[in-house]
This record gives C-alpha cells, structure tokens and sequence, in this order.
C-alpha cells in the first residue's frame, strides 16, 4: 500500500477547516497593512539559493530538495521563500513600479531535515518582505505585522527577541575576534561548531548544544561591536517597538541562518511549543537584491512556520466542525431533479447546501443534516411539489414553516444572514 513520503501529510477534514481559517485572517490582516500577495514557483535554478542563502549554510550544504531536469539544468524545491522573492522583483523590474514595495506569501517549502513535531520535510510558512526602506520603520512595521497576525491567530505566551548581526563594514571584525575567542577552546566545542569555526562562525551562538552554550557565555558581544550606522538603526528600532508597546528581549547571541541577513535580526518564540519553541524569523538583508543582480535595494522580512502555528495555537481553540447552511431532504426519487434546480439556485447565491445521493428514507437523511449541522433542513414532499412550495425546518428549534418556492431565496437570506 502507497503512504505518504516521511516528513510529509495528507490534510483533511476536521485540520482542513483550521488551515482555511489561518489563510483567511493572514488574506485580511496583510490587507490591512496594505502588503499585496506574491505567488513564485515551486523551484527555482539551484544556483539561486547557493548565492543568496550562502553554501555553507546548513540548507544549502545538508538539506535542499536538488535534482536535474531533462535539458540538464540543477533544479531545487524552494527551502525558503525569500531568494525566490528577490529573484521575481529583479526579473520583473518591481522596483520600478512603485519605491516602496509590500509584499506576502502563502507557500510551501522543502528541507530535507529530520522531522519532528511541528516541523517537516515539506512544510508551509506565511512571510513578509519590504523593499525600498533603509530606515528602521520598515523593520518595526514588520515585527508589529508579525504581532498582530500572531496575537489573532491565537497565538500565546509570545516573546519576541531581537538583535543586530551589524554589516559589511562591521560584521567582518567581529567575526574576526570570535574566530580569537573560540580558536583556543575549539576542541571544547561540538563538532558542528568546529566546523562552524571555519566556514560559519557566527552560527555558533546560535548552537543549542550545552557544551557550546556554556562556552559562548564569554564570548563577545556583536552589539559591542556595531558600526555608528548600525547602532543607529539598531537603536531606533528598539526605540520604535517601545514607542509602540512591544516588548522584546535583547539576544546577543541571536543570529539568523542565512548568509543575507545585515543589521536587524528577530525571533518570535512561544513557550507553548516546548523546545523547539520559534515561531516566526526575520530580519534586514541590504544586500542580497544587489548580489542576486538587481540594482542596489534595501530589503526586510520575516516567515512564519504554519504548522508551528498551528500547533502552539491548538490547545486554545476550540474544535472546528463542519457546517452548512441547507441540507434538502427528498421524500420521493421523482423529486431529485426540482430540488436540484432549487439547491442551484440557493448555491449561486453564496448558501452552502447539500442533499442525498443515496435515496435514503426520510429519518436517514435528517440523521445526516444533523452531521453536517445544517442550520435548515428544506423537505420537499408530495404536497409541497404540487403546491410550488417547500417546509424550511430549523433544526436548531425545530420549528419549521411552509415556503412559496418564489419567496425562499428572500426568505433564506434572511435566516441565514
């Protein structure tokens, strides 16, 4: 028997009904921040994330989806969303349409990582990105976007950390006396932050291994080492968020994984999710338009993990149950064809309907109305068909009322609405 790959799932009813909901309320909050919807394909060139991701990043070397294609050239499932982004802006000319640009996705993505709770091979994230802003707005617009949307998807117990990774001008020094730190205690270290020592070291203070954790602890501190300009951004955000009433929790030891990131970095964590407890990460990437060919253009964003939220968000809500509003009940075969005309009717006029398709008898089909919790059953006997008219019952009260067939889609609005 086929199953499903490992670190993938099927997704059905009743979770469909929460995945439905989430897509709806991030449509209307990106509405309300004015953000538009941009949709890349599946894959990209490979080259694409090698450049803008960084090859010795852990997606790059361990975890990208890469095959070849029939004309041979190296395609990979997108790992992150972002590059696919920056690419479209660049191919596009965008940058041309307007100065500033807002944009926001809904999409899947592909790591081949060890699955585990929260967290699959195939998984799907919600993101953001602004382009056109050098100044510090656009980085707190974006962390309160994240807020909101997370504080109306029932997301609790959030807490956002924040930090800057500085820039081309300061970055390299202090990767430099991190190397002199770290160089004598490398035996110390786990031996992924060995090998972070030499192609990555910034990714050491991310490591949640104990050894490496204890070790850091006297490690210098980047935001001791920010360039004027850096400091200045950095500063004016934090000033930003506590001008806006969100707090945050300074992480010098918070860095992002992607080699484009410059300036501000962020996390949102929540406690609700155990261990592996981030929830949405983002932060400023300067350079990377410039690097993947476009014109020099600042850049910020953030994704989100959808079943992450999911998941911190479940213990809250309440159980999502499909309903409908009209289940229509035939009490003879010969009426199938008038009530299908009826339900066509009501259908197109945006009331969700459903009827049987298996000629059950009379007590069947309301024993199925009432699975479907239908707000009406419509039941059409010999008499209502003779009389052009039909028995809307509130399944509710259980009162119901003989309806004129010329006077139900008025009469149903009004219920229903």
């Amino acid at each position: 028997m086929f199953k499903s790959i490992r670190g993938t799932k099927d997704i059905f009813l009743p979770e469909i009904f929460k995945w439905q909901r989430l897509e709806s309320i991030v449509h209307q909050v990106m509405k309300n921040y004015n953000f538009t919807e941009i949709r890349t394909p599946i894959f990209e060139e490979t080259s694409l994330f090698a450049r803008g991701i960084g090859n010795e990043t852990d997606i790059v070397g361990k975890e990208m989806y890469t095959f070849t294609d029939k004309s041979n050239t190296s395609l990979t499932l997108k790992p992150e969303m972002t590059a696919a982004v920056v690419r479209a802006f660049i191919q596009h000319n965008l940058g041309e349409l307007r100065q500033v640009n807002k944009f926001y996705y809904i999409s899947p993505m592909f790591r081949q990582e060890r699955p585990q709770s929260g967290r699959l091979r195939q998984f799907h994230q919600v993101g953001a990105e602004i382009f056109g802003v050098k100044n510090f707005s656009a980085d707190g617009e974006l962390i309160i976007l994240a807020f909101d949307l997370l504080t109306r998807l029932n997301v609790k117990n959030l807490e956002l950390q924040l930090n800057s990774v500085g820039c081309q001008n300061c970055r390299p020094d202090f990767v430099k006396k991190l190397v002199e730190y770290f160089e004598p205690l490398k035996d110390k270290l786990s031996p992924e932050s060995q090998n972070r020592l030499q192609k990555n070291p910034l990714r050491i203070l991310d490591s949640k291994d104990e050894k490496d954790i204890e070790l850091k602890k006297d490690a210098p501190s980047i935001l001791e080492n920010l360039c004027d300009e850096c400091k200045s951004h950095y500063e004016g955000l934090k000033d930003f968020l506590i001008k806006n009433n969100i707090q945050f929790l300074e992480n010098p030891y918070l860095v992002r994984g992607l080699d484009y990131y410059t300036k501000s970095a962020f996390e949102f964590t929540s406690s609700d999710l155990g261990a592996q407890n981030a929830i949405c990460g983002g932060g400023r990437y300067d350079l990377l338009v410039e690097q993947l060919g476009g014109k020099p253009t600042p850049g910020v964003g953030w994704a989100c993990g959808i079943e992450r939220i999911l998941l911190a968000a479940e213990k809250y809500e309440e159980p999502v149950e499909q309903k409908i509003d009209i289940f229509f009940v035939v009490l003879k075969p010969d009426f199938r064809l008038k009530a299908y005309q009826i339900i066509r009717e009501l259908r197109n006029n945006n009331l969700s309907c459903e009827f049987d398709l298996l000629d059950r008898s009379l007590k069947a089909q309301m024993r199925e109305a009432n699975r479907f919790n239908a707000r009406f059953a419509l039941i059409l006997g010999q008499d209502e068909f003779q009389k052009n008219s039909i028995i809307v019952k509130n399944l509710s009260t259980g009162e119901q009322e003989e309806v004129f067939l010329d006077n139900l889609l008025d009469y149903l609005k009004a219920k229903v609405n």
